[in-house]
């Protein structure tokens, strides 16, 4: 985690204040972290965060300069440049540890492990991946057993199918082809789902979602016009106010959600504010064509749309992944923003397309779902930090993380109130959580993020966990979340298929 060969700087959660950690172990079962602050929130981040603060030395070992003078002729004989770049293709390119060995394709190199695998502490085994999916068996390693004794997992082996059309998926869950899905399921499917559920012998529970649908624009767009048009704050003042969300509660989440603004925190902390939840979330169409009448975006050709203040055309690229937002969401607001003269296009991309389009800062706007419980803000800090989220999230500041990254050397420099974001997240995670500080800096971080509206928020909604009912010792989930890691508290190693 510390080394540079591998990670040119630490991960957040390996830095405290913005300052690394270092580690020590003076023994075969002792770590002891030393921290540059106090971070009370780093035992909880280790103990529920996908990124392992520990990797199998047995394995990754053979690969390390330090630990095996023949690491580098070993990773090239599979392959590889050299050691530290064979680990960085398990490890160092991605925190995710339960995605597929890159030797898979070369299962005849590697002896002692089943199909090229890596050691894992995961209850299943990926041991081929394809374009159309990935194939599992049980970890014959597994550390879980029941209570009588028997290895855990039961389900012996599990079909990851990759479906990026929402129709497609939805159609097969119908036909019940599948066994269990949540993450990419909408509540714009949920009726379909319920209707057949009987028929289907599958079952479908709306649980409460933690995140919700948020739109940032590209702060530090390459094109400066744009650039210019996104940064200014009236602007995205005008595009919040311009959204009905009552309206797209009732259309997009059949009345079942709360319309609110985002704020970082989800559920909110008692300590912040409730005033937040509602900043700017009004629907006010009269107050955005005002806002951007201020700004100086005027329809000079008079085809119903406003051009940038410059005079160039302005059309709003929207791409779009169901796996991370509802189609129907993403649609009503764009009419919403053509309604005061901003015109867009819609276009929906797989989560890989639109991933790709961000992290090369080519998107217009971003929009995923997102927000975290504060307990993993008080571990992690990329939801208050340029780009303001990890690769698989929603970032729109990328040119100031690359400020950041480089201490002032590349990039944007970002504005005086990211700083002051940075600086507090680092006093707020140091801070004792009982004290008067820890509160004001938390209300400090929310009336920073909210009033400047560097992501605006839509409508809080419950969202469909599916199940068929063949699948048994299911337990019936609390929310429908990736932030409380989907099916890892209700013990999925314990389910097991009726045939």
């Amino acid at each position: 985690m510390l080394d540079t060969n591998i990670f040119e700087k630490p991960k957040d959660y390996a830095t405290v204040a913005g300052e690394p950690m270092t580690v020590d172990v003076p023994d075969d079962v002792t770590v002891v972290f030393n921290l540059p602050a106090p971070k009370p929130g780093l035992l909880a981040h280790f103990a529920t965060h996908f990124a392992q603060g520990f990797q199998p030395k047995h394995f990754l070992g053979q690969f390390h300069p330090k630990i095996n003078a023949d690491a580098d002729a070993n990773a090239q004989s599979l392959g590889f440049e050299n050691g530290y770049d064979a680990i960085k293709a398990y490890y160092g390119n991605s925190d995710w540890t339960d995605t597929p060995s890159p030797m898979l394709s070369k299962p005849d190199l590697v002896a002692g492990l089943p199909a090229a695998t890596t050691p894992t502490l995961e209850s299943h085994i990926y041991v081929a991946d394809t374009t159309e999916g990935r194939h599992l068996v049980a970890n014959p390693y597994f550390h879980q057993v029941d209570p009588t004794g028997q290895q855990l997992p039961y389900i012996g082996e599990q079909d990851e199918v990759y479906i990026n059309d929402n129709e497609v998926r939805i159609l097969k869950l119908v036909n019940a082809e599948v066994d269990y899905k949540a993450q990419s399921l909408q509540l714009a499917s949920a009726p379909l789902l319920l209707e057949n559920q009987e028929k289907g012998n599958y079952t479908v529970d709306l649980k409460p979602e933690i995140t919700i649908g948020s739109f940032g624009f590209n702060v530090t767009h390459p094109d400066l016009a744009k650039r210019e048009a996104f940064s200014n704050l009236k602007f995205r003042e005008a595009m919040s106010i311009a959204i009905d969300r009552s309206e797209l509660n009732e259309v997009g989440f059949f009345g079942l959600g709360t319309p609110q603004q985002y704020i970082g925190f989800s559920p909110k902390p008692a300590f912040i504010d409730d005033k937040w939840m509602n900043y700017m979330a009004q629907y006010d169409p009269a107050g955005a064509n005002a806002r951007l009448d201020e700004i100086g975006m005027k329809d000079t050709d008079g085809d119903g749309f406003r051009e940038l203040p410059s005079g160039d055309k302005l059309v709003l690229n929207m791409n779009f992944s169901t796996q991370g937002i509802a189609g129907q969401t993403v649609e009503l607001v764009a009419q919403y923003w053509a309604d005061v003269g901003i015109q867009s296009v819609v276009k929906e991309v797989t989560p890989d397309e639109y991933r790709s389009a961000q992290s090369s800062n080519q998107l217009d706007v971003v929009m995923w779902r997102k927000s975290q419980p504060l307990a993993i803000v008080l571990g992690n800090n990329e939801l208050w930090v340029p780009p303001f989220e990890n690769y698989f999230g929603v970032r729109n500041g990328m040119l100031w993380a690359e400020w950041v990254d480089s201490e002032g050397a590349s990039g944007v420099e970002p504005p005086a109130y990211v700083k002051e974001l940075m600086a507090d997240l680092n006093a707020f995670q140091s801070a004792d959580q009982a004290s008067s500080e820890f509160q004001a800096l938390g209300e400090n971080m929310v009336k920073n993020m909210v009033e400047n509206l560097l992501f605006i928020g839509t409508v809080n909604a419950p969202a469909p966990i599916y199940h068929n009912n063949n699948l048994k010792n299911f337990t019936e989930f609390k929310t429908q979340s990736y932030e409380y890691y989907r099916t890892y508290p209700y013990r999925a190693s314990q389910w097991w298929l009726d045939e």
